[in-house]
């Protein structure tokens, strides 16, 4: 029958008609094989199930539609495929746009672009060669998630430095999946889940706690304060009881209200700062003493499975301090040992692609053996680092003379850890009669152990989510006030980090499975496309040339014969 259509006068509207059908099958249905070892193309089931649980539109607005550098292309491209996967799998429960932000918005004469920046997403100030010259243009690299009258905005871009990279461009393309899905997660959620920032040990309750409250608590949490001197008890409905920088010690009564929170399946998230070290006492006399706070959370976490050690860590990759360096008043910026710069070890969704994290006066942490326990070390030093004794003078002349390399002579030293599994309580088997009645008296229940598995986070430098204070204005959490505005003004990750914490510890949908792909950046081997440039010219211009006439020579060939009987 193939023969005949062939032979016959009908063969060239069939196959007009099959490709016609095959364009339309094509612009209906989406499909694509992924064959990376990493699955980048493939959506993970964390993903697909929430999309799957969608039960009313989702609208995302992209606003990387323009003429831009071929990085924010393939960055526009890449967004365009992710959305396009989550409509295959959610179908008209996701509807998505791409805006360009010289538009105006319907009905009025604003642009798009406008707007974005009126509440605050900023656009890049992107220079780039054309032919006529330099061309400077504003790219906004967000998407806005709309579900019935909630809007969330997403950042599909988040350089570290003012200059863009390939690298960020890539780490960025790797982060859409989780990016766009978080904030849907976000904005469809019916209830925020519930936060606890604990109180009464001296924890910090003025501007340096701005940041963090407004920006990353308040506005993804309904969060409350929980006085652990004063209230009988934690709730159970906290997802997340936060610590931060407490000051003054804790007592056992304070201690087995958080024990029994962690037994009944809470989990803490904490920022402590074993030692007394700050940069006020530091600024007024140019040196202070790094001293003991004695906080009484060492069996605490012994029994959980950590030792926040009563030392400091020095290392060589850290921030920049402005120094007196000649004594009259000639100040400089040198590296300030004592404010080490973390990176992540890609070794958990908490971490991956993270960038540096700061902290100040931090502390180690060893763990320990506890039954039951895994551990993960989430942040660590560089490999050229030390830690030092306390009691410990900290001096600013220390700058005066360069740091001694050969005594950072200690890599990777552990100063975030998460603990998950069955926790066993402090109190098992020495509960007072004291505390039985106070517990009895609201109806508690001593538990010894976890009924299931649980988490927590122990993280030694309550600096870390802290805001510092300049000109009377909060800077945004981890910038330093002594550089900010300066070259030496680095955007540190401090905010993710936290960001990051909290997603694991509270999203139950297990989302940080998105953010935990593998995405490898296969670069071309210069040393070996320089070697090998006549022979890689020679496979792809002249070969597909040579295929064509060959094809050619065949057919003619072919009719040829075909026609000569």
């Amino acid at each position: 029958m193939i023969k005949k259509l062939i032979n016959s006068k009908l063969w060239l509207p069939v196959v007009l008609i099959l490709l016609a059908g095959i364009n339309w099958a094509a612009s209906v249905w989406h499909t694509r094989m992924d064959l990376t070892n990493e699955n980048r193309f493939t959506l993970s089931n964390a993903t697909v199930k929430l999309l799957q649980k969608l039960k009313d539109p989702v609208t995302v607005e992209v606003f990387l539609k323009g003429n831009y550098p071929s990085g924010f292309r393939k960055l526009s491209a890449a967004t365009n495929d992710i959305l396009m996967e989550f409509k295959e799998v959610a179908g008209n429960k996701i509807q998505y746009t791409f805006i360009s932000p010289n538009e105006t918005m319907p009905g009025t004469d604003v642009k798009y672009g406008d707007t974005l920046t009126g509440i605050g997403l900023f656009p890049i100030n992107l220079t780039s060669q054309v032919e006529q010259g330099q061309q400077q243009q504003f790219v906004y690299p967000f998407a806005m998630v709309h579900f019935k009258d909630k809007s969330l905005p997403i950042t599909l871009y988040q350089g570290k430095t003012p200059l863009i990279y390939f690298q960020d461009l890539s780490s960025a393309e790797a982060m859409l999946e989780y990016n766009i899905i978080n904030a849907i997660s976000k904005v469809t959620q019916a209830h925020k889940p519930m936060l606890a920032y604990a109180m009464g040990n001296g924890e910090p309750n003025d501007m340096r706690i701005y940041d963090l409250m407004e920006n990353y608590l308040k506005a993804h949490y309904n969060l409350q304060a929980c006085n652990l001197a004063s209230d009988p008890f934690i709730p159970e409905e906290f997802a997340v009881l936060l610590v931060v920088k407490p000051t003054l010690p804790f007592t056992e009564e304070e201690k087995l209200k958080l024990d029994q929170y962690v037994m009944n399946g809470g989990k803490i998230l904490w920022f402590i700062d074993r030692l007394d070290a700050e940069m006020d006492s530091l600024q007024i006399k140019n040196e202070v003493v790094a001293y003991d706070r004695n906080l009484q959370l060492n069996d605490l976490f012994f029994k959980y499975g950590v030792r926040q050690n009563a030392d400091l860590i020095m290392d060589l990759q850290c921030d920049y301090l402005p120094f007196d360096v000649n004594g009259n008043g000639q100040f400089e910026y040198l590296p300030w040992n004592y404010f080490p710069v973390f990176e992540g070890n890609n070794n958990h969704p908490i971490n991956k692609n993270l960038g540096f994290v700061t902290g100040r006066f931090v502390n180690s942490i060893d763990t320990v053996a506890a039954e039951g326990i895994t551990k993960t070390v989430l942040l660590a030093s560089s490999a050229h680092s030390r830690t030092i004794a306390t009691p410990a003078l900290i001096s600013g002349k220390e700058n005066v003379n360069a740091p001694e390399d050969a005594k950072f002579n200690k890599a990777h030293i552990p100063v975030a850890v998460l603990l998950e599994g069955k926790f066993t309580s402090l109190y098992r088997n020495r509960v007072s009669q004291a505390m039985s009645d106070s517990m009895a008296k609201y109806n508690l229940q001593f538990l010894p152990q976890n009924v299931s598995g649980n988490k927590m986070i122990v993280v030694a430098d309550g600096d870390m989510v802290l805001n510092s204070v300049f000109k009377n204005n909060p800077l945004p959490m981890g910038a330093n006030p002594f550089t900010y505005g300066t070259q030496r003004d680095i955007p540190f990750a401090n905010g993710n980090f936290l960001e990051n914490c909290l997603e694991y510890l509270v999203n139950e949908n297990n989302l940080m499975e998105a953010k935990s792909k593998e995405y490898v950046v296969r670069l071309l081997d210069t040393k070996k496309v320089k070697q090998q440039k006549s022979k890689l010219q020679l496979i792809n211009i002249v070969v597909p040339v040579l295929m064509v006439v060959l094809f050619a020579l065949l057919f003619g060939w072919l009719r040829k014969r075909r026609y000569a009987q």
